[in-house]
Formats: structure tokens, sequence, C-alpha cells
């Protein structure tokens, strides 16, 4: 028991405790020590923390973001490649997840300047989320929709620089030439940022870099083309009529023999280009797949007999009257034809490389 008549006795006392806990942790094995980090760790940031489900770096411009995708749909950029993105440090001023305790807003955004620039909508956007990486790694995140908005606060800060500078107080002036070089480095960082927004948005921007889109477009292709594809082969009817043939001979200028069923090789790629391709993305595909080519190059059945009777087939007949039609009209100018069809199917072709370009395995 501790004298309490003794000045020495407690600083005493504490200096035996600290000795005495040094001697414990030393004596602790290897496996004991983490498992105290972990209880520690798992103190300090919860042992629930949201996961995210698509990570991947984020390049705007120079910069290199951490990008991330929680279960909730939510996404996130890394606090530490936010911050340098905005040309300050990595590691926040002391307080949690970058906050004082002094202002709720982030310190990036609590300068006297910035604040008649800093509307509701981002103040609610500011706090910041600790979560895991799809690896286990944790992380401070903010919202991805913070980024543009924090980068349109110091773009008005240069704006309103910029109309006091060419004013006629050159006291005003002079204050305006100071803060500006206080902050040129994250006016510029940011003015770098927006072009980058202006190509595509935030929100678009993370889910490329992370796939997250990707996947919900994989989906969504995958149910399409379940729609388009019948369960087995349908049975042999003429789908292309004679009058569809003597259309694309007129259109290249050859002769055309009615009766004839040997056709050129390169009809072959005309019906490819013109009436299969335009299909929704992954269909041709799919329909290549189910009837493959053997050894010799031919297929052992035609492919629209892949298509399901109640959305295959009736787009594919559409198809057929629409390329029928614009080869009629172009009166054997094939220029005019591929005219016609690039302003009808033109952007429908394009979306269709997109998706494929995005979600490869459909092609595979």
């Amino acid at each position: 028991m501790l004298s309490m008549d003794d000045p020495n006795a407690v600083p005493n006392a504490i200096e035996r405790a600290a000795k005495g806990g040094n001697v414990r942790a030393a004596n602790l094995s290897a496996e004991r020590k983490k498992a105290i980090a972990k209880i520690a760790a798992d103190a300090r940031w919860g042992a629930d923390l949201p996961q995210a489900t698509h990570d991947g770096p984020l390049s705007i411009g120079s910069a290199v973001l951490a990008a991330a995708v929680l279960s909730s749909s939510k996404r996130l950029l890394s606090q530490g490649t936010f911050l340098q993105a905005l040309g300050r440090s990595r590691t926040p001023k002391a307080g949690t997840g970058g906050l004082t305790t002094v202002d709720p807003l982030p310190f990036f955004l609590q300068a006297e300047v910035l604040r008649p620039f800093i509307t509701d909508e981002l103040r609610m956007s500011t706090t910041p989320i600790n979560f895991k990486f799809r690896g286990g790694r944790r992380a401070v995140g903010y919202d991805a929709l913070l980024l543009p908005m924090v980068c349109q606060v110091y773009q008005k800060l240069h704006a309103s620089l910029t109309a006091r500078l060419a004013g006629d107080d050159k006291k005003d002036a002079a204050r305006a030439k100071r803060i500006f070089e206080q902050y040129r480095h994250i006016i510029e960082a940011c003015a770098a940022l927006e072009s980058g927004f202006a190509q595509r948005g935030i929100i678009a921007l993370v889910d490329d870099a992370t796939g997250y889109r990707g996947d919900q477009l994989k989906d969504d292709v995958l149910r399409v083309i379940a729609a388009y594809m019948a369960p087995a082969l349908l049975s042999w009817t003429r789908k292309f009529e004679p009058e569809f043939f003597e259309e694309i001979y007129r259109l290249h200028g050859w002769e055309y023999k009615p009766g004839n069923v040997k056709h050129p090789q390169y009809t072959g790629k005309f019906i490819t280009k013109y009436v299969y391709e335009p299909l929704p993305p992954g269909v041709f595909e799919e329909m290549k797949k189910r009837v493959p080519k053997n050894e010799s190059g031919q297929r052992k059945a035609q492919l629209w007999r892949t298509l399901s009777t109640d959305t295959g087939i009736p787009h594919l007949d559409k198809q057929l009257d629409d390329i029928y039609l614009m080869m009629r009209l172009a009166d054997g100018n094939k220029a005019e034809f591929k005219r016609s069809f690039d302003r009808i199917f033109g952007k429908q072709l394009q979306l269709r490389f997109e998706v494929l370009k995005r979600v490869p395995e459909l092609t595979a």
C-alpha cells in the first residue's frame, strides 16, 4: 500500500509499473504481440469496416487516385491520393480522417478565403469514410463527388482573385496576388483535374477505373443475349430472299442470274457487316459460338437459326427490311448506301464497339 507521507511514493510506483509492463511486453511471443496489435487496430478502426467490391487506379491528367466502390454503390477516392491530386501532402493535419477539432470541414477547405464558395451540398460530402480495399488494406476515403466540388471552390476563388487583380484598388490587388501565390499549386491542380472531368463525369471515371460498371454492363448484355438466343437451332426456312441478293449484286455491279444459289464469298461478309453486326452487343458473338466453323471454314447451320422466335428473329427481319430498302434507294451507288447505313446505324455500331471493348470476355 502506498504511503501518502512519502512524496516519491506515486512516481516510484508508476516507474515500477512501467518497468513491469516493459518486462511483460518483452516476454510476449511474436504471435501474442501480433494478436494484441490486431485487437488495438480493430478497436481503432472497427471490426466491420465497409468492404470495397471493386477498386483500381484512376488516372486524371498526371494525377493517379486510388478509387473504390463499396457494396452500397458509393464511389470513394482514398484520402491520401485525393490530397495528392489537390497538390497537398498525403498526410492530413492532426485529427480523425483529416478533420481538425476547430471546424467540421477538412483542413483543405478551412481557409477563410474559401468560405464564400462552400455550399451546403459540399459540407454534407466532406465526412471521411473508413473502409477496406478488396485486398483487406484499411484506408480513409472521401465520396468521389467531393473532388469536383472542391475543384469548383478553388476555381471560383481563382475567378474572384483574377477580378480583384484587375480592379482599381491597388492594396486589394496586392492582397489578391499574395493569396493567389499561396494557393497557386492547388488552383493549377484543380484546373488540370477539371479538364479530365470535362471529358467524363467523376462517377463514370471511377466506374471505368474500378470495373464496376463493366460488371453491371456485362449482366445487362447477358440478359439481352439470353432474350435473343433460341434454346435450340430453329428449323431451316428461306431467310434471305433472292431479291435481297439481287440488290447486293446490283449495288456492286455484278451480273445476277435468277436461280443461282452459289454467291460470291463477299456476300457473306456483306451480310455479316450490315445485317448481323448491328444486332445488340454480344448477340452476333454468341451466334458464332453456337455454330462454330469446322476445319474447312464452314458452319453446320445458318447463323440466324440460333435466334429466338420472339425477340431475335423479329429484330433480324426488321434489319433485313431496312438494309434491303437502303440498297434499293441507293440505286447501285455503294457510297450512297454506306452513307445511309452510317447515318442510321453508325451510333448503334459505335455503342456496340464500346460495350465489347469494356467487356472483352463477351467476344472470347
